[in-house]
This record gives C-alpha cells, structure tokens and sequence, in this order.
C-alpha cells in the first residue's frame, strides 16, 4: 500500500523503515504536518500516516477521501486531532497506536518532579558556570508527600507504582476507577478534594471536550499552596494563562510540563535562531520553578521501536483485509 507519512523527522524514517521491511508498503516520507494545505501530497495514497499535531479534520478528511485514501494511521495513542464522525462518513477508517511503553511517559513525569523537587536544572546550570553555591537550592524529600493522579489508566498506574516507591501518598481521580490502582496503596477521590491534599498532580488523561482546560484558575484555586503541577499528556487540559497567573501569586508552587496547548507551531522543530512570537511559552520558560520539555516523554528505543511496529502492522491489516485491532470508533 502506498503511505504518505506526515511529520516525519528522521528517527520516524529510519524506524518505520525497519518496521516495513517486510511488510513491503511504499511509504512517501513529509517533513510538512498535514493540513488543509498539504493534503494534496497524499493523492493517489491509500493511507496517511500521522501524528499528535497533524490536523486531521473534516475538510482535510473531505479532500483524503477525495484523493482516495481510506485509511489514517496515527503513531500515538491520542487522537484528539481526528475528526472521527467526518472519518466514518466519508468511509475513512482510523487507527492508533493503542499502547506502547507506558513506562516512558510515567518515568519522564517522575524525571519532571525530581528536577523540580531538588532543583536539579538550576544547580546544573550553576555548576557549569564553577557557581557551587547551595543557597536557592533548597530541595524536599519525596518521601510522605501527597500525589494526586488525575487518570489511572496503564501510564496513570505506572506512575502511582513508582511514587509509591518513593514512599508517597496516593490518590486519583477518574471517571473509571480500576482496582490495580488501590490495589497499589491508592485511594480515589473528587477533584476537588485531590486539588486540596495533593503536594504533587500529575495529569494522565487523554484531551476530550470535557477534559479541556481541566486545570482553569478555578481549579487551580482549590490547590493546596505550593503544589507541584506535571502535565505529560495533552496540553489543552491546562490553561496556561491560569497556570502563569497561579505561578506569579504563589498559589502553584513550581510546574513541569512536556506538553504545551499551541505546542503546533513549536514543537518538534528548532528555533533556537529564530524570535519565537508565542508569549505564553516565552513566559512560562522565563519562570526559575518551571520546567518545558518538547513532547519527549514517549522519546524511548522501546516505545518508539512498539509504535512504528504496531502502525505498520496495522496498515498490513487494512491492506489485507484483516480485522483492525487498534481501530478507533466516532462515539454516536
């Protein structure tokens, strides 16, 4: 089948390269994201390959169609970026990456809070300057504090068995409760609650319509004074005026976020020699206590090696006429 692949820096074309050498499909490699303004690349392709920040809606899903593509594959487990019920009436099918190491992400957001916990980025850059000196860096044990999960799904669970490791406190949020979660120490609650007891909350959930701006300045309120905020999953589940208004009062006491709500025109790219027009992320890295990594968290040999492999095989699938695994459905 032949596969036009959007957003594909150079370890995606390297790895889905391996992962297709016996698969045998003809894949056509894009930097570009694919947008109402590239989609005329994919005519004539059976399927596009994609990723977090390509817009799949309903006119770029309109003009797939028309080109002749039945089939978008996404290399990720978010698909908030899809227009399903467009996909389905235009005869689209659409896949994803259902699970790969869900120990990459919950491992880069315990990296994310002992940075910030031990100020580990500030006396890194200290030391590198011969600057020694110990004052402001004043750290606090893991040890006793309160984490509150918000979604305990299998990255959510990951995450809770590790802090509990450090011998915190656990408790969680979700619409799903699930049992491993309590079985491991945790204990669920209402948001409001988990907003007041938490030392540190890390976010797990995917980005939905009623997950948007999870954390508003209301929420942010309710939070016990000091609180650590980790964000590894989808950056609209934060505002981040309230997040940069809570950081300048006080109120949120240091934030780690690998994801970021206008992360499209940033992310994934350098602009290291370029004047960045985006204030927010202007301001929120000019913050000692804030942390920004650029979607690394699910940056491993093995989730990357379980995503590339588990696309590839779902595009063999569709090809073939085979059940879809990892379809996703619109929800009517």
């Amino acid at each position: 089948m032949k596969v036009a692949v959007f957003s594909a820096k150079r370890y995606d074309r390297e790895l889905l390269a391996a992962a297709n050498a016996n698969a045998g499909h003809e894949l056509i490699f894009f930097d570009d994201l694919l947008e109402i303004s590239t989609v005329a690349l994919t005519v004539g392709c059976g399927a596009v390959c994609v990723f977090v920040n390509d817009r799949v809606d309903a006119p770029v899903l309109a003009a797939l169609a028309a080109g002749g593509t039945r089939l978008v594959a996404l290399r990720c487990t978010g698909f908030n970026n899809v227009d399903l019920k467009a996909a389905a009436a235009h005869g689209i099918k659409v896949v994803r990456v259902t699970e790969y190491s869900p120990y990459s992400v919950a491992e880069h957001a315990v990296a994310l809070i002992l940075a910030l916990s031990r100020k580990i980025h500030r006396a890194y850059n200290r030391t590198r300057d011969g600057n020694f000196e110990l004052d402001g860096l004043l750290g606090a044990d893991l040890h006793g504090r309160t984490v509150g999960v918000i979604g305990t799904g299998k990255i959510g669970r990951v995450f809770s068995r590790i802090m509990s490791g450090f011998g915190c406190r656990l408790i969680g949020y979700d619409k799903i409760p699930n049992p491993d979660f309590e079985a491991s120490g945790g204990r669920y609650v209402q948001l409001s609650e988990l907003a007041a007891r938490s030392d540190i909350v890390s976010l797990h959930c995917p980005l939905t319509p009623e997950t948007y701006h999870l954390v508003d300045a209301d929420a942010l309120a309710l939070a016990k004074p000091g609180a650590i905020l980790i964000n590894t999953s989808r950056g609209g589940l934060v505002d981040t005026e309230a997040v940069i208004a809570a950081l300048k009062s006080g109120q949120l006491g240091a934030l780690g976020i690998d994801v970021y709500e206008q992360e499209t025109e940033l992310f994934f790219q350098d602009l290291s020699s370029t004047i960045i027009p985006d204030d927010l992320i202007q301001r929120l890295v000019s913050f000692p206590n804030v942390i920004v990594t650029g979607h690394q968290a699910f940056f491993t040999r093995e989730a990357i090696g379980t995503i590339c492999a588990t696309t590839i095989s779902s595009i063999s699938a569709y090809a073939e006429g085979r059940p879809l695994e990892h379809e996703v459905h619109a929800v009517v």
